[in-house]
């Protein structure tokens, strides 16, 4: 029977982190919940069994479930019938069986049915999903819902709510409108209050909702009138049994396909206010936007995870001139890239979810209690380590996972491009991670502050200071010139005009990238040497990357701005 967790030892490795013992206690609160919920763990390596434990069960479903519904899923898709949308037979099996093994609020506290699991592993549940499905990883990946609500909502609507989630009700983020994609703060959707019965109701309409018939759905909307930005949004809970939204349509896409992405119609549809009036897109969205840039990141590097082996499966068993492919340098070449790409994305994956675990735990902490000056000062050092790593991982794991379904299809020949292959879906399924909760583009721009004020400089100086085996100095030697490259390259930009800085902001991140994402496989070959080849793999392929891009940047003179500048004006007629 096939196991996606047991068959990939790269996920229990991410145990062994030194960060993880500290991780627990935050979480656990110094195990207070061990004398009243029997599964509750008392030490670290009784809450870390309890991890491989459930990600051993999710590992069976994701191999033995999922995986086998996932070409029929892509092929019928959800149907749209009188305003409501239902599930392809093999998508409500897996939404089934996930909900029996109590697979769903795995992070939640255990007073609302769930396991009190860190981010670690329900990332690493997210990662495993989307190897096997990843338009369904969407639909299970959305109770990060519960996440915002646990954190934000009052006592009752935490009540109301997130015991549901431990038993399968589905969830939705509604967020974009025909008018307003990327730019939220364009949401036009209406928020009018009601004194005689205490509610909110939501008029308008929302598009390119992923699991837009979900049960719980949160929703951003305007309740401040005579406002146009930020300033005049709220977020609102509604249950889907309170009626007033219908679907419009179902969206024909060209990827993720069992995952319904819905335009909606709000029509007197009863809600309930999360948090604080005004903080809708300020405060609270943001916070459930960069839980979605980590479900992106573990869905990127699911997809890679899946596309590496078939790639691999295929270079074995495709003969040609007399031999399997997979012994000829232009094949394994690709195939070593496609791995040093997927492990790099891995090590920056569960970088990040750590310091999101930190600094979250401290959050919740300081609900009960006061932190003590200590406990404040690293609470903000992890949130800021995670705010510049959750950019990073968002557009360098997509477009890892875009590079290497297109290279491990290129490894199947003409039989990728037919039906015959999983790899064919996998490379539409792909396509979606750098677009969807904020482009590539748009992770450039939240990063780029990293690069104008030394933040990412700081952070990869850090990693520096880490003492190295002599056997990996060679290759630590190279980041410590990378690293100065990447100092000259910003300074580059000292004193230009934005317009400047923001046409270069993207060669300086992915520098950045690059380098932070090597220092990750550098520590993690000194751990276990099957990283090893990747880890030289990557930093050299690294170096040229960047001297590349070193190289345009310095030789680019502002005049040559009025070349690209000129596209604005440019007119093309259309027969």
């Amino acid at each position: 029977m096939a196991n996606f967790y047991t068959d990939n030892k790269d996920l229990k490795f991410q145990y062994n982190h030194p960060m993880m013992s500290k991780i627990v206690r935050l979480k656990e609160l110094d195990f207070k919940d061990a004398g009243n919920f029997d599964y509750a763990p008392c030490t670290v390596e009784d809450a870390i069994d309890s991890y491989d434990k459930v990600m051993e069960i999710m590992g069976e479903i994701c191999g033995n479930t999922i995986a086998p519904n996932a070409e029929e899923v892509d092929k019928l898709g959800p149907l749209h019938k009188n305003g409501r949308v239902t599930y392809a037979p093999g998508t409500q099996e897996n939404q089934d069986v996930l909900t029996q093994a109590g697979l769903y609020g795995m992070s939640l506290p255990r007073q609302y049915g769930g396991l009190n699991f860190s981010m670690v592993p329900y990332v690493m549940a997210a990662e495993i999903v989307a190897r096997a499905d990843a338009g369904f990883a969407n639909i299970w990946g959305l109770q990060d819902c519960a996440e915002t609500i646990h954190e934000f909502g009052s006592e009752e609507i935490k009540d109301e709510f997130l015991p549901r989630i431990n038993l399968g009700d589905t969830c939705s983020m509604d967020l974009t409108e025909p008018d307003a994609g990327s730019d939220l703060q364009a949401v036009m959707l209406r928020a009018t209050y009601n004194e005689a019965d205490g509610l909110w109701y939501l008029n308008g309409v929302k598009r390119f909702i992923t699991n837009g018939d979900a049960q719980i759905k949160l929703v951003l909307a305007r309740s401040e009138e005579n406002t146009t930005d930020g300033r005049g949004l709220s977020y609102f809970v509604h249950d889907q049994a309170w009626g007033g939204v219908t679907v419009r349509r179902i969206e024909n896409k060209l990827g993720i396909k069992g995952s319904p992405t819905c335009e909606l119609v709000f029509s007197n549809a009863p809600a309930k206010l999360v948090g604080e009036r005004r903080m809708g897109l300020i405060k609270y969205v943001m916070s459930l936007m960069n839980g979605a840039r980590l479900g992106v990141g573990a869905q990127s590097v699911g997809i890679s995870e899946a596309a590496y082996r078939e790639a691999v499966k295929y270079a074995n068993e495709r003969v040609q001139f007399g031999k399997p492919i997979i012994q000829f340098p232009a094949v394994y070449e690709m195939l070593a890239i496609i791995k040093a790409k997927l492990q790099a994305s891995r090590a920056l994956l569960y970088e990040t979810t750590r310091y999101v675990d930190l600094y979250k735990a401290y959050g919740f902490i300081s609900e009960e209690r006061k932190l003590t000056p200590e406990e404040r000062s690293e609470s903000k050092k992890y949130q800021k380590v995670a705010d510049m790593l959750t950019p990073m991982l968002k557009m360098m794991s997509s477009e890892y996972c875009n590079q290497n379904t297109y290279d491990s299809l290129q490894i199947h020949g003409g039989s990728g491009f037919m039906k015959d292959y999983p790899i064919e879906r996998l490379y539409r399924d792909a396509r979606i991670t750098t677009i969807y909760e904020g482009t590539s583009q748009l992770q450039v721009v939240a990063a780029q502050r990293y690069v104008t004020n030394g933040g990412y400089l700081s952070l990869i100086k850090e990693y520096e200071q880490m003492p190295v085996k002599s056997d990996f100095e060679p290759l630590k030697r190279i980041l410590v010139e990378m690293t100065e490259q990447f100092e000259k390259a910003c300074g580059f930009l000292v004193g230009k005009e934005s317009d400047y800085i923001d046409f270069h902001a993207r060669r300086l991140v992915e520098m950045a990238s690059h380098i932070v994402m090597s220092y990750l496989l550098l520590i993690d070959a000194q751990q276990d040497d099957s990283f090893l080849n990747s880890a030289q793999i990557y930093i050299n392929k690294s170096k040229a990357w960047n001297q590349e891009r070193f190289d345009y940047v310095k030789d680019f003179s502002p005049c040559q701005l009025s070349s690209y500048l000129a596209i604005k004006d440019e007119v093309v007629s259309i027969d």
